[in-house]
């Protein structure tokens, strides 16, 4: 087949693959959610069934273990938004201090009076109570969507653990028994990859929840464990969770006190405790399992999340280093592989061909590296 007719169709394939992905991610989304749980569900299963567990038994106890963590998050997200709505009166009161506060600023350096602030803020909060109106007949259906959603997850997990073996036949299925070996190399590292990457996930959220709620609630920070478990919970999503919650860490510092310094504090914090999740702790939970360049990391949150939104963002790491994986073990998309990663040649590919070919290559440090270097 001629080099052209080949690229042409690797392109068609990616256009139809993110054409599906747009069209059926209500379908697929739920899915890919319940993979990779049973991916890390995998450990316990084969260890309850090492010691003699009915199948059932060795699938159904994994998927409650994980029943009753997300329950534990939410009975404590839901005890601390509590606590935020018992101090609602002193919460509007701060918010009246800076919203004058910042009318006075604003008049001072826009000539601009308060009145006719005022009067423009009415006309907007028209507009806005039409729009909540609209957004609110949305929010039923996006919420009916996210209990179909949890409801498939559990019957999804259990039926791709009990029918594993299947699976893993059709992939083996699809190639000739010469490749069968880097088949199973590709699966096993997949494997490795999502189990590391959402345990450590897991684990991120625990410790990001107790040293950022913890080191606030020191420092006498209000409402300091919603903070950290909001935090905790957006940094999850990669690159723009850390920035929105730092945004809301500073409107809720904002509405329980009147000055400044508490709102410092909390950035000071969040930015001390990212150091340490950053460089220390989270490179030695996850390692450099994920090895995908930033650049593609952020395009891969920002598509993801316009196709599936909050899952979308959430998946789209995992999803990219699965696709390194089986792009890295096959000659004819090799060069995707590469295009993902981030392994840099220590030289250009303009000025030495050895650059210029599907062969291991010498290379530079990634990002991370590079500062641990510095």
């Amino acid at each position: 087949m001629p080099l052209t007719v080949r690229r042409s169709i690797e392109l068609l394939g990616l256009f139809l693959v993110v054409a599906v992905l747009v069209i059926g991610h209500d379908i697929i989304m739920p899915v890919l959610m319940a993979f990779f749980i049973s991916l890390m569900l995998l450990p316990v299963f084969r260890f309850l069934r090492k010691h003699k567990f009915p199948e059932a038994a060795a699938i159904i106890i994994p998927i409650l273990l994980v029943a009753i963590f997300l329950g534990l998050i939410i009975w404590f997200f839901s005890a601390q938004v509590a606590s935020l709505v018992n101090d609602f009166p002193q919460i509007k009161h701060n918010v009246s201090i800076h919203l004058n506060a910042l009318s006075d600023w604003f008049s001072k350096i826009s000539h601009i009076s308060t009145k006719e602030q005022v009067k423009f803020i009415n006309e907007k909060s028209n507009d806005l109570l039409g729009m909540a109106g609209q957004a609110a007949s949305g929010a039923a259906v996006t919420l009916s969507s996210v209990f179909v959603f949890v409801g498939l997850l559990p019957i999804y997990i259990y039926l791709m653990l009990f029918y594993k073996d299947i699976l893993l036949r059709f992939i083996f299925m699809w190639f000739k028994p010469d490749h069968h070996p880097r088949v199973k190399d590709a699966i096993y590292e997949t494997e490795s990859i999502i189990k590391n990457y959402l345990v450590g996930l897991l684990i991120q959220v625990t410790y990001m929840t107790i040293l950022l709620g913890g080191i606030l609630m020191a420092f006498g920070i209000k409402h300091a464990l919603l903070i950290g478990v909001i935090f905790a919970i957006l940094n999850l999503i990669p690159y723009v969770g850390a920035l929105i919650g730092n945004i809301i860490g500073v409107l809720l510092t904002l509405t329980s006190s009147t000055e400044l310094g508490p709102v410092i504090t909390v950035l000071l914090v969040i930015a001390f405790v990212q150091f340490l999740d950053n460089n220390i702790l989270m490179p030695r939970i996850v390692g450099s399992k994920v090895k995908i360049n930033a650049l593609f990391a952020i395009l891969g949150v920002i598509v993801g999340g316009s196709i599936a939104g909050i899952s979308g963002m959430f998946l789209s790491l995992p999803m990219i280093a699965v696709l390194k994986v089986i792009f890295d073990r096959t000659d004819t998309f090799k060069q995707w592989g590469v295009l993902l990663g981030d392994e840099r040649p220590t030289g250009s590919p303009m000025k030495f061909p050895v650059f210029r070919k599907k062969v291991p290559v010498d290379t530079k440090p990634g990002i991370e590296k590079t500062k641990e270097k510095d």
